[in-house]
């Protein structure tokens, strides 16, 4: 026999639909994990212009989990899973306030789309890379990792919805877009 779906829960699910984003970002529902919570959604992002895997700029998960009984480290019935990862400027990657400016994208990006939240936390890494030899096809890099998870306010999930697209557009080096404004896109050769 299948557990019924909790009102809380689908009205979270309701509250993550309809939403329109900028054309260079392709969202799809992904398998939720299965163990950590008994009700979940996943859902994947990459941030691309013309769906060419090598106009990859970034991409990321965000998983909602909900577990009507709560659970104590989680400070409530919900919480939100985030993963936000991009190539950045070289420069950044030793800049000794990297992580700092990381972490306060994700944060100006929740408060900037009104999504009340508690209990966050999380990590930003790193990663610098070099080729060598045979590697030349690959250019030397350097990738930020976003890692987060919070207690979300209320089970409207839409702010923090926005916010996690937006965390991913900064990350991918896009210009912000202030509301009312039209985006034209990149002209295709």
């Amino acid at each position: 026999m299948s557990e019924q779906i909790p009102s809380e829960f689908l009205e979270a699910l309701e509250s993550l639909r309809g939403h329109r984003f900028r054309r260079e970002v392709h969202l799809e529902e992904i398998p939720a994990p299965t163990r950590i919570a008994p009700f979940a959604l996943a859902l994947n992002a990459e941030v691309n212009p013309t769906r060419d895997p090598d106009e990859l700029l970034g991409h990321g998960r965000f998983v909602v989990l909900h577990d009507p009984d709560t659970q104590p480290a989680w400070h409530g019935t919900f919480r939100v899973i985030a993963m936000a990862k991009a190539q950045v400027d070289p420069e950044m990657g030793i800049d000794p306030m990297f992580g700092e400016a990381g972490w306060s994208w994700l944060v100006d990006a929740l408060e900037g789309s009104g999504a009340g939240y508690h209990h966050l936390s999380g990590t930003i890494t790193r990663v610098l890379s070099e080729t060598f030899g045979g590697l030349l096809l690959q250019s030397n890099g350097t990738e930020m990792e976003v890692r987060a998870s919070w207690t979300p306010n209320t089970p409207d999930l839409g702010p923090h919805l926005t916010a996690w697209v937006g965390l991913l557009n900064a990350l991918a080096g896009l210009p912000p877009v202030g509301e009312n404004v039209a985006v034209l896109g990149r002209r295709l050769r």
